[in-house]
């Protein structure tokens, strides 16, 4: 009787150094994460900048090619050109690209250039299926055509500032082998629209500036400034099909050649809008499937990055402690969430009394778009289906 109480006082003793080991654990595990979200805030807060005008530079201003894929009609789709055709550079073309002579979008690419004959563009209608990527191919004809040494590929949603070259130009290092620019969210019309505001800007954006702040530059297809020769002797544009997204075909393109992807340090931004809820899960599942088929090593932690594990593990570390659940989980939104305020205040982003809300509902549906991500199947991209998968299993399939 004496051994099996002594016995059951060892089960319980055992139990509880398990119970404290674990309480211990998440609460570590949670503040680790914790700290990583500050230090990746500090670390893309040394790399941008608040929105300035830069001059034209007063030496070299070499001729510039601007490449516009277009499809369908947007909101801002009239603001988006006129502003593309006001840009102060002395000497660039305008050539926009569009798969097919239906599309409502030849109409205001026609007006527009209509109204601007001082600026040299034109507009180039076909499609060259030279990969599973309908924008890239969209792109083909553009390059081709382009008559300059200098070539921007830029989003037609891309809203340009006026000193939208001398931003990109003043990236490029001896060094550099692209250079480009994240988009900011901004105008959101909605709460979707905010949502989306709060992926794209204190979330990507900053891990996209915290990585390159590491060496990690990664490349983001909205704005590309890449020097023609330098492509060309590696492939062309078509090198670009290499993957999925050309963007992640352009970052294993330029490391491949021991150059460096560089961003701007201030960033364009992209008009948002109204946003349904479907249109938000559908761009954002769109872009974590890339991200997975393209760089699995990277996109395996995003589930890390968001609120909701670091605050999980912290109150399951006061549940055990018998701390209160309410006070943690409000200390830990708090650490999380000030200092992306702070952040899009500092740099001029969208930010608004629903930010934070926002930025909590991004955070709660990060874990079930990390989950999504891993499966395979087509999604749609401006009415085009694409089929996501692995270069590998691409190859495979081939074959067989």
């Amino acid at each position: 009787m004496v051994r099996r109480f002594c016995e059951t006082v060892k089960l319980s003793i055992g139990s509880d150094q398990i119970s404290m080991e674990l309480t211990i654990a998440a609460g570590l595990a949670s503040s680790a994460l914790l700290l990583s979200n500050l230090a990746s805030i500090l670390l893309a807060s040394s790399r941008l900048r608040r929105r300035h005008v830069i001059a034209p530079p007063a030496t070299a201003r070499p001729p510039v090619s601007i490449i516009v894929p277009s499809r369908g009609v947007e909101p801002f789709t009239e603001e988006t050109l006129q502003r593309a055709f006001s840009l102060d550079w002395p000497r660039y073309e305008l050539i926009f690209c569009v798969a097919q002579a239906e599309d409502p979008v030849v109409r205001l690419i026609d007006a527009a250039v209509a109204r601007h004959p001082k600026v040299p563009a034109r507009l180039l209608i076909g499609d060259d299926r030279v990969s599973a990527n309908p924008k890239l191919n969209n792109c083909v004809k553009g390059w081709q055509s382009a008559r300059h040494d200098w070539v921007i590929l830029a989003d037609s949603n891309v809203l340009m500032p006026k000193d939208y070259v001398q931003h990109l130009m003043a990236a490029w290092r001896p060094d550099t082998g692209l250079v480009c620019s994240t988009p900011i969210g901004s105008r959101p019309d909605g709460f979707w629209a905010e949502v989306e505001c709060a992926f794209l800007n204190t979330l990507q954006a900053r891990w996209q500036y915290a990585g390159e702040a590491l060496g990690l530059g990664f490349a983001q297809g909205k704005s590309m400034l890449w020097n023609k020769p330098t492509l060309d002797a590696n492939g062309g544009i078509q090198a670009l099909a290499a993957e999925i997204a050309e963007d992640a075909a352009a970052t294993k393109l330029v490391n491949g050649l021991g150059l460096n992807v560089n961003l701007v340090a201030s960033p364009f931004e992209q008009p948002l809008g109204q946003r349904s809820f479907a249109e938000m899960w559908s761009r954002q599942t769109r872009w974590a499937r890339l991200r997975r088929v393209t760089f699995p090593l990277f996109f395996a932690p995003e589930i890390l990055t968001g609120a909701a594990v670091p605050l999980l593990l912290a109150l399951i570390a006061a549940a055990g402690a018998g701390v209160s659940l309410t006070t943690t989980a409000l200390c830990v939104l708090a650490i999380a969430y000030l200092p992306e305020c702070l952040l899009a205040l500092a740099k001029g982003w969208c930010l608004s009394p629903r930010s934070v809300t926002a930025m909590i509902v991004r955070d709660v549906m990060l874990p079930a778009i990390w989950a999504r991500a891993w499966f395979g199947g087509a999604v749609e991209w401006r009415g085009n289906a694409m089929t996501i998968r692995t270069r590998e299993l691409t190859e495979l399939e081939e074959i067989a």
